[in-house]
Protein backbone atom coordinates (compact mmCIF):
# COMPACT_ATOMS: atom_id res chain seq x y z
CA UNK A 1 0.00 0.00 0.00
CA UNK A 2 1.35 3.29 -0.79
CA UNK A 3 2.08 5.68 1.85
CA UNK A 4 -0.55 8.28 0.33
CA UNK A 5 -3.25 5.60 0.59
CA UNK A 6 -1.69 4.59 4.26
CA UNK A 7 -2.20 8.05 5.17
CA UNK A 8 -5.71 8.68 3.63
CA UNK A 9 -6.81 5.59 5.78
CA UNK A 10 -5.19 7.17 9.21
CA UNK A 11 -7.43 10.94 7.46
CA UNK A 12 -10.43 8.49 7.71
CA UNK A 13 -9.53 7.08 11.24
CA UNK A 14 -8.76 10.62 12.68
CA UNK A 15 -12.19 12.08 11.37
CA UNK A 16 -13.72 8.85 13.24
CA UNK A 17 -12.15 9.16 16.30
CA UNK A 18 -12.51 12.71 16.98
CA UNK A 19 -15.95 14.07 15.53
CA UNK A 20 -18.03 10.33 14.51
CA UNK A 21 -17.73 7.67 17.72
CA UNK A 22 -17.86 10.47 20.91
CA UNK A 23 -21.13 11.15 19.13
CA UNK A 24 -22.97 7.51 18.19
CA UNK A 25 -25.66 6.79 20.12
CA UNK A 26 -25.74 10.50 21.27
CA UNK A 27 -27.12 12.88 18.96
CA UNK A 28 -30.72 13.84 17.01
CA UNK A 29 -30.98 13.50 13.75
CA UNK A 30 -32.75 15.98 11.31
CA UNK A 31 -34.46 15.79 8.24
CA UNK A 32 -32.94 17.49 5.26
CA UNK A 33 -35.22 18.75 2.04
CA UNK A 34 -35.02 15.83 0.60
CA UNK A 35 -35.84 13.74 3.03
CA UNK A 36 -32.49 12.35 3.80
CA UNK A 37 -31.26 12.23 7.35
CA UNK A 38 -28.75 14.29 8.64
CA UNK A 39 -26.81 14.73 12.24
CA UNK A 40 -24.45 17.07 13.93
CA UNK A 41 -21.66 14.15 13.37
CA UNK A 42 -22.43 14.35 9.65
CA UNK A 43 -21.52 18.13 10.19
CA UNK A 44 -18.65 17.73 12.21
CA UNK A 45 -16.54 15.07 10.04
CA UNK A 46 -17.24 16.85 6.83
CA UNK A 47 -15.64 19.83 8.07
CA UNK A 48 -12.52 17.71 9.59
CA UNK A 49 -12.71 16.06 5.96
CA UNK A 50 -12.68 19.48 4.55
CA UNK A 51 -9.53 20.80 6.67
CA UNK A 52 -7.45 17.31 6.60
CA UNK A 53 -7.65 16.08 2.90
CA UNK A 54 -6.17 18.87 0.51
CA UNK A 55 -3.31 18.79 3.05
CA UNK A 56 -2.47 15.22 1.53
CA UNK A 57 -2.89 16.40 -1.90
CA UNK A 58 -4.35 19.68 -2.80
CA UNK A 59 -7.76 19.35 -4.60
CA UNK A 60 -10.92 20.47 -3.01
CA UNK A 61 -13.58 19.31 -1.02
CA UNK A 62 -16.78 17.74 -2.34
CA UNK A 63 -19.15 16.56 0.70
CA UNK A 64 -22.27 15.23 0.77
CA UNK A 65 -23.62 18.01 3.22
CA UNK A 66 -23.26 20.74 1.09
CA UNK A 67 -25.60 21.99 -1.36
CA UNK A 68 -26.57 20.64 -4.70
CA UNK A 69 -25.31 23.65 -6.61
CA UNK A 70 -21.99 23.49 -4.68
CA UNK A 71 -21.74 19.65 -5.81
CA UNK A 72 -22.25 20.46 -9.37
CA UNK A 73 -20.02 23.69 -9.50
CA UNK A 74 -16.93 21.65 -7.78
CA UNK A 75 -17.89 18.43 -9.78
CA UNK A 76 -17.95 20.32 -13.60
CA UNK A 77 -14.64 22.78 -12.53
CA UNK A 78 -12.06 19.92 -11.03
CA UNK A 79 -12.19 16.75 -13.26
CA UNK A 80 -8.23 17.09 -12.85
CA UNK A 81 -8.60 16.37 -8.91
CA UNK A 82 -11.52 16.35 -6.54
CA UNK A 83 -11.98 14.79 -3.09
CA UNK A 84 -15.72 13.45 -3.13
CA UNK A 85 -16.76 12.60 0.28
CA UNK A 86 -19.52 11.14 2.89
CA UNK A 87 -18.47 11.76 5.94
CA UNK A 88 -20.88 9.03 7.80
CA UNK A 89 -22.55 6.68 5.05
CA UNK A 90 -25.84 4.90 6.64
CA UNK A 91 -27.00 8.22 8.74
CA UNK A 92 -30.21 6.62 9.71
CA UNK A 93 -28.02 3.43 10.75
CA UNK A 94 -25.72 5.92 13.06
CA UNK A 95 -28.57 8.11 14.44
CA UNK A 96 -30.82 4.94 15.60
CA UNK A 97 -27.57 3.13 16.94
CA UNK A 98 -27.24 0.21 14.35
CA UNK A 99 -23.07 -0.47 13.51
CA UNK A 100 -23.34 -0.02 9.75
CA UNK A 101 -22.64 3.24 8.68
CA UNK A 102 -18.71 4.20 7.25
CA UNK A 103 -16.63 7.35 6.35
CA UNK A 104 -16.17 7.22 2.77
CA UNK A 105 -12.78 8.99 0.87
CA UNK A 106 -12.40 9.13 -3.14
CA UNK A 107 -10.00 10.79 -5.29
CA UNK A 108 -11.14 11.45 -8.47
CA UNK A 109 -9.27 12.35 -11.40
CA UNK A 110 -11.29 12.73 -14.74
CA UNK A 111 -14.46 11.38 -12.89
CA UNK A 112 -12.61 8.82 -12.54
CA UNK A 113 -11.87 7.04 -8.74
CA UNK A 114 -7.86 6.97 -8.48
CA UNK A 115 -8.18 6.56 -4.38
CA UNK A 116 -10.12 4.94 -2.09
CA UNK A 117 -10.87 4.21 1.59
CA UNK A 118 -13.96 3.01 3.69
CA UNK A 119 -13.86 2.61 7.22
CA UNK A 120 -16.51 1.21 9.35
CA UNK A 121 -15.70 2.08 12.68
CA UNK A 122 -17.30 -0.09 14.93
CA UNK A 123 -15.62 -2.88 13.44
CA UNK A 124 -12.74 -1.22 13.20
CA UNK A 125 -12.18 -2.41 9.87
CA UNK A 126 -10.68 -0.15 7.10
CA UNK A 127 -11.49 -0.88 3.42
CA UNK A 128 -9.04 0.82 0.59
CA UNK A 129 -7.83 1.22 -2.93
CA UNK A 130 -5.27 2.86 -5.41
CA UNK A 131 -6.29 2.12 -9.18
CA UNK A 132 -4.05 -0.47 -10.81
CA UNK A 133 -2.48 -1.34 -7.43
CA UNK A 134 -4.90 -3.35 -5.65
CA UNK A 135 -7.48 -3.19 -2.84
CA UNK A 136 -6.75 -4.30 0.74
CA UNK A 137 -8.98 -4.49 4.29
CA UNK A 138 -6.62 -3.35 7.19
CA UNK A 139 -3.36 -4.56 6.33
CA UNK A 140 -3.97 -7.55 4.10
CA UNK A 141 -4.31 -7.42 0.42
CA UNK A 142 -7.82 -8.39 -0.83
CA UNK A 143 -7.53 -11.56 -3.05
CA UNK A 144 -8.66 -11.42 -6.98
CA UNK A 145 -9.59 -15.31 -7.21
CA UNK A 146 -12.04 -16.71 -5.00
CA UNK A 147 -14.41 -19.76 -5.25
CA UNK A 148 -17.22 -19.90 -7.96
CA UNK A 149 -20.56 -20.48 -7.18
CA UNK A 150 -23.85 -20.56 -9.59
CA UNK A 151 -26.15 -17.20 -9.15
CA UNK A 152 -28.63 -19.34 -7.66
CA UNK A 153 -26.18 -19.85 -4.44
CA UNK A 154 -25.40 -16.44 -4.03
CA UNK A 155 -25.87 -13.46 -1.23
CA UNK A 156 -26.98 -10.86 -2.88
CA UNK A 157 -27.09 -6.98 -1.55
CA UNK A 158 -30.11 -5.67 -2.65
CA UNK A 159 -31.92 -2.48 -2.40
CA UNK A 160 -35.59 -1.91 -3.72
CA UNK A 161 -35.92 1.15 -3.00
CA UNK A 162 -35.07 2.88 -6.45
CA UNK A 163 -36.33 0.04 -8.69
CA UNK A 164 -38.64 0.16 -11.51
CA UNK A 165 -41.69 -1.18 -10.23
CA UNK A 166 -41.40 -4.16 -12.43
CA UNK A 167 -37.82 -5.54 -11.67
CA UNK A 168 -38.32 -4.90 -7.89
CA UNK A 169 -41.88 -7.08 -8.25
CA UNK A 170 -39.60 -9.44 -10.22
CA UNK A 171 -36.66 -9.68 -7.67
CA UNK A 172 -39.28 -10.58 -4.68
CA UNK A 173 -41.09 -13.01 -6.53
CA UNK A 174 -38.46 -14.72 -8.55
CA UNK A 175 -35.58 -14.32 -6.11
CA UNK A 176 -33.15 -15.58 -8.44
CA UNK A 177 -30.35 -15.78 -5.53
CA UNK A 178 -30.26 -17.57 -2.28
CA UNK A 179 -30.43 -14.89 0.06
CA UNK A 180 -30.17 -10.76 -0.28
CA UNK A 181 -29.52 -8.43 2.48
CA UNK A 182 -29.57 -4.48 2.82
CA UNK A 183 -27.46 -3.45 5.14
CA UNK A 184 -28.42 0.56 4.91
CA UNK A 185 -24.89 2.26 3.71
CA UNK A 186 -24.16 1.33 0.00
CA UNK A 187 -20.26 1.97 0.81
CA UNK A 188 -20.31 -1.04 2.92
CA UNK A 189 -22.68 -2.73 -0.18
CA UNK A 190 -19.29 -2.54 -2.17
CA UNK A 191 -17.14 -3.35 0.03
CA UNK A 192 -18.50 -6.33 1.51
CA UNK A 193 -18.78 -7.64 -2.07
CA UNK A 194 -15.65 -7.00 -2.71
CA UNK A 195 -14.38 -9.27 0.34
CA UNK A 196 -16.68 -11.43 -0.47
CA UNK A 197 -19.12 -11.85 2.14
CA UNK A 198 -21.56 -11.20 -0.16
CA UNK A 199 -21.60 -12.07 -4.29
CA UNK A 200 -23.73 -9.65 -6.33
CA UNK A 201 -25.25 -6.49 -5.73
CA UNK A 202 -28.18 -4.30 -7.31
CA UNK A 203 -28.78 -0.75 -6.81
CA UNK A 204 -31.19 1.61 -8.75
CA UNK A 205 -29.83 4.90 -7.90
CA UNK A 206 -26.80 6.16 -5.97
CA UNK A 207 -25.45 9.35 -5.37
CA UNK A 208 -21.87 10.26 -6.27
CA UNK A 209 -20.30 9.60 -2.59
CA UNK A 210 -22.43 6.23 -2.48
CA UNK A 211 -20.01 4.38 -4.99
CA UNK A 212 -17.11 7.21 -5.43
CA UNK A 213 -15.09 5.32 -3.22
CA UNK A 214 -16.47 1.72 -2.94
CA UNK A 215 -16.24 1.07 -6.53
CA UNK A 216 -12.93 1.12 -6.60
CA UNK A 217 -12.40 -1.16 -4.06
CA UNK A 218 -14.56 -3.55 -5.58
CA UNK A 219 -12.85 -3.06 -9.17
CA UNK A 220 -9.26 -3.35 -7.16
CA UNK A 221 -10.26 -6.67 -5.96
CA UNK A 222 -11.11 -8.44 -9.03
CA UNK A 223 -15.50 -8.12 -9.00
CA UNK A 224 -16.93 -6.25 -11.97
CA UNK A 225 -19.48 -3.78 -12.35
CA UNK A 226 -22.26 -2.63 -15.00
CA UNK A 227 -25.57 -0.94 -14.85
CA UNK A 228 -29.16 -1.58 -15.41
CA UNK A 229 -29.52 1.41 -18.37
CA UNK A 230 -26.16 1.42 -20.09
CA UNK A 231 -23.57 -0.96 -21.02
CA UNK A 232 -20.80 1.00 -19.17
CA UNK A 233 -21.29 1.99 -15.48
CA UNK A 234 -19.91 5.22 -16.15
CA UNK A 235 -22.39 6.23 -19.21
CA UNK A 236 -25.04 7.10 -16.30
CA UNK A 237 -25.98 10.31 -14.65
CA UNK A 238 -23.04 10.42 -12.08
CA UNK A 239 -25.87 11.91 -9.56
CA UNK A 240 -27.95 9.39 -10.24
CA UNK A 241 -26.43 5.93 -11.09
CA UNK A 242 -27.82 2.42 -11.02
CA UNK A 243 -25.11 -0.44 -10.37
CA UNK A 244 -25.44 -4.06 -11.03
CA UNK A 245 -22.21 -5.83 -9.81
CA UNK A 246 -20.87 -9.25 -8.48
CA UNK A 247 -17.70 -10.55 -6.83
CA UNK A 248 -16.39 -12.61 -10.11
CA UNK A 249 -16.77 -12.20 -13.74
CA UNK A 250 -19.01 -15.13 -14.48
CA UNK A 251 -21.37 -14.12 -11.64
CA UNK A 252 -21.74 -10.95 -13.03
CA UNK A 253 -22.27 -12.37 -16.26
CA UNK A 254 -24.77 -14.68 -15.06
CA UNK A 255 -26.59 -11.58 -12.80
CA UNK A 256 -26.26 -8.92 -15.27
CA UNK A 257 -28.44 -11.50 -18.06
CA UNK A 258 -30.99 -12.01 -15.28
CA UNK A 259 -31.53 -8.19 -14.30
CA UNK A 260 -31.38 -6.88 -18.46
CA UNK A 261 -34.62 -9.68 -18.67
CA UNK A 262 -36.15 -8.58 -16.09
CA UNK A 263 -35.73 -4.88 -15.45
Amino acid sequence: MSETLLALCAIAREVAATEIMPRYQKVVAEVKHDGSLFTEADLAAQTALQRLLPGLLDCPVLGEEMTQAEQEQLWAAHADGLWVVDPIDGTTNFAHGLPNFAVSIALMRQHRPVLAVVYVPVLDECFAAEAACGAWLNDERLPRVRDERPLSGAIASVETKWLSGHLATRIVTLNPYHSHRNFGASTIDWCWLAAGRTDVMLHGAQKLWDYAAGVLILLESGGQVGSIFHDEYWQENPWHRSAVAARTPSLYAAWQVWVQANK
